[in-house]
């Protein structure tokens, strides 16, 4: 189980990563980007997930992802509930999203130096 101070402390661990708040809940990003967000009752997660891979995400685990709400299909973007993801999934869903909205050679250069594997290359 994970929580949303411990979202918190390692999406501003990601570099360039800041923290804004839309309607009371958080929104962490790169520039304009959002990579992910917590629901303001801190329940539910969102973060970047690639379109064409979350239908096999959710119907693979329905009890722990569900898809965006419709007006958001569009986004690159899919929902977890966080009591039911665990620390260390947490943070590699996080560093993919986050991967997805940083430059290139900072990704590179942040997964080299934590021991991330490359993806993409």
């Amino acid at each position: 189980m994970t929580s949303a101070e411990e979202v918190r402390e390692f999406c501003l661990s990601l570099p360039r990563t800041t923290l804004g708040y839309v309607r009371d809940s958080a929104r962490y990003r790169i520039g304009r980007i959002v990579y992910a967000g917590v629901a303001r009752d801190e329940e539910l997660i969102g973060f970047a997930f690639p379109k064409e891979e979350r239908s096999g995400l959710v119907a693979a685990e329905p009890a722990k992802f569900q898809l965006p709400r419709p007006c958001d299909l569009r986004y690159n973007w899919v929902v977890g509930r966080l009591a039911v993801i665990d620390h260390d999934e947490l943070r590699e869903l996080l560093v993919d999203a986050w991967s997805m909205c940083v430059p290139k050679g900072v990704n590179r250069e942040y997964r080299i130096a934590n021991d991330w594997p490359l993806v993409g290359e």
